[in-house]
């Protein structure tokens, strides 16, 4: 976890911000994957949240709020952004074409098709999610896929512990409509 030194270290010395980016980057590149089930997008969207946070870190303020929870909002707001500019397209893994004569895959490209291939049903569970309201994707995706409990969500989205059972409950319902 990241302490107060390390934050208000990194709020003087942008180098100090290495740690932290080198302690989120798995968990945070993890989620954007999950929510655009696309390789490339996911490592874009996450160097703009990581700079994003570097630029802003400045206004980070403790609130006895884990530091994840501020990266995962900046996360949040980005992915939005990112389907703002690009609709809903999706691309799987195996639809991205390698090419010629590349034979070193990235450590990132491997880590993501063993997390995408050890879950088959992925990418027909992420569409469906995508077609729900952003606000519904945000809350299953958290709870479901990131294994995030109730408390976290609450604090990463800073909604109320009923609004969020309230937004996991309608979202899931309008899931199975789909299934």
């Amino acid at each position: 976890m990241v302490d107060k030194e390390l934050v208000a270290r990194a709020k003087k010395d942008p180098q100090a911000f290495g740690q932290i980016y080198d302690q989120y980057y798995s968990q945070i590149f993890g989620y954007i994957l999950k929510r655009t089930a696309n390789l490339e997008a996911a490592k874009d969207i996450t160097s703009e949240t990581f700079f994003k946070a570097l630029k802003k870190l400045w206004q980070f303020r403790w609130q006895n709020v884990p530091f994840s929870s501020w990266l995962y909002r900046i996360a949040g707001n980005e992915i939005v952004n990112y389907y703002r500019k690009n609709g809903r397209q999706t691309v799987a893994l195996d639809e991205i074409a390698e090419p010629p004569g590349a034979c070193d895959l990235s450590e990132e490209m491997i880590e993501a098709e063993d997390e995408l291939q050890r879950h088959q049903d992925f990418l027909a569970i992420q569409k469906k999610i995508t077609t729900l309201s952003v606000k519904y994707q945000e809350v299953i995706t958290l709870r479901f896929l990131e294994k995030k409990k109730i408390k976290d969500i609450c604090q990463i989205l800073k909604k109320k512990e009923g609004t969020v059972k309230s937004l996991l409950s309608r979202g899931l319902e309008k899931l199975r409509k789909t299934a």
